[in-house]
């Protein structure tokens, strides 16, 4: 996946596909993401992937022509030991074009569970405020307590899934609500959770 994309970022600057404008004024850093991928030419990328370099070049040049693309991943990128380094070539590929942010551009991360992106971003979970904010920033807080118009706010994190789990377990937690999903068979330490349930 990396090999992919970073190839394709050479790909883009080497076919002049890069929208200059907008990377001057939305990101830093790309001469040497550009120098960084500069290795990847289309055979490198295909012995890397295994996919045809006649293949690779005709994905190349689809997204070069294509002004709207969105590039669609899911957990095989996201959760592996190189998650973010996946993720980052996506989102630096689509940076360097500017289709970020429009109708019909942009990476999109298909998350695993029910609705864990939403969660995230709406402030749903235990150890995060909306949009990514900080519980224990106090800047934060106010931030997020004023457009909420909610004046209390807590000002630590709770517990994440696992250790809601395991508290279960202890006896620190009397009741769950569970919707949409089968924690046994979707969360790690299975035992354990199908032990609190």
């Amino acid at each position: 996946d990396i090999a992919l994309f970073g190839g394709l970022l050479r790909w883009l600057v080497e076919h002049d596909a890069i929208d200059a404008n907008y990377v001057m004024r939305h990101t830093s850093g790309f001469t040497e993401a550009s120098r960084q991928v500069a290795c990847l030419t289309p055979w490198r990328v295909a012995e890397t992937t295994g996919v045809s370099q006649a293949e690779i070049e005709r994905f190349y040049r689809l997204f070069t022509a294509t002004r709207r693309t969105v590039t669609a991943y899911s957990q095989g990128v996201n959760q592996s030991s190189m998650g973010t380094d996946k993720v980052n070539a996506i989102i630096n590929c689509h940076l360097a074009t500017g289709r970020i942010g429009k109708p019909g551009s942009g990476p999109f991360s298909l998350t695993g569970q029910p609705n864990a992106m939403g969660g995230r971003e709406v402030g749903g979970l235990a150890n995060m405020l909306a949009a990514h904010m900080e519980i224990e920033n106090p800047d934060h807080r106010d931030i997020v307590s004023r457009f909420w118009r909610a004046p209390n706010i807590a000002q630590k994190p709770g517990l994440k899934a696992v250790e809601m789990f395991r508290a279960v377990n202890e006896g620190a937690i009397k009741a769950l609500w569970i919707m949409g999903t089968n924690p046994v068979a979707s969360m790690p330490e299975a035992d354990g959770v199908a032990a609190a349930l």
